[in-house]
């Protein structure tokens, strides 16, 4: 997000909060630009119905052996469901506050799924919180390119023999904070790269 933006956003929002008289909000939005973002783990992850933790822990990774997989093929809808755990950490003196906000998953640069959390996030100075992304796609298009669907198997395949396969997961994450009893939208994407492992499923 480029810093013209950012200035906008805040004086505009400086604006309204003046009229309306609330200081709280002023220092809520103070700490959410010092907050710092990034994905903490991942679980309860399943392709077409099976666990991905039962497939890694089987002795042959077989992606197209899947019983579900052949359904999901024909009907052209093969689900990958997985919840992401979003670590927020306030590093400032005051208290921060998210009332709701949309995302955006990317692998490898590809748009998986985007979404939204209508919850609201309280962070206190100096303190971090986990809030759970569920996060359920649609991977046909996917796994019938015969390069991805390689690269997925090679991923699974990593923990094997002690061996490691890593990846570009990308989340992208847009808070919107109360102010006056009106929702603002931060202006753009918030983006957060982590180079995943295949470890990461164990």
């Amino acid at each position: 997000m480029n810093t013209m933006k950012k200035i906008i956003f805040f004086c505009l929002t400086a604006i309204i909060i003046q009229s309306c008289g609330i200081g709280k909000q002023a220092n809520q939005i103070k700490a959410l630009e010092k907050c710092t973002y990034k994905i903490h783990s991942a679980d309860q992850i399943s392709l077409a119905g099976t666990d991905v933790k039962r497939l890694i822990n089987n002795q042959d990774i077989n992606l197209a052996s899947l019983p579900g997989l052949a359904l999901g093929l024909l009907r052209k809808d093969i689900p990958l469901k997985a919840r992401l755990n979003l670590e927020i950490t306030n590093p400032s003196g005051n208290a921060a506050a998210i009332n709701e906000f949309e995302y955006k998953i990317l692998i490898n640069r590809q748009e998986l799924v985007n979404g939204f959390v209508n919850q609201e996030v309280n962070i206190e100075p100096g303190r971090s919180t986990i809030v759970p992304l569920d996060m359920v796609a649609n991977i046909y298009p996917f796994v019938t390119n015969s390069k991805v669907m390689n690269e997925i198997t090679e991923f699974l395949q990593g923990n094997k023999n002690g061996g490691e396969k890593k990846g570009i997961l990308t989340l992208k994450i847009r808070p919107s904070i109360k102010v006056g009893g009106a929702l603002i939208k931060y202006p753009g994407f918030i983006t957060i790269d982590k180079e995943v492992s295949s470890k990461i499923l164990l």
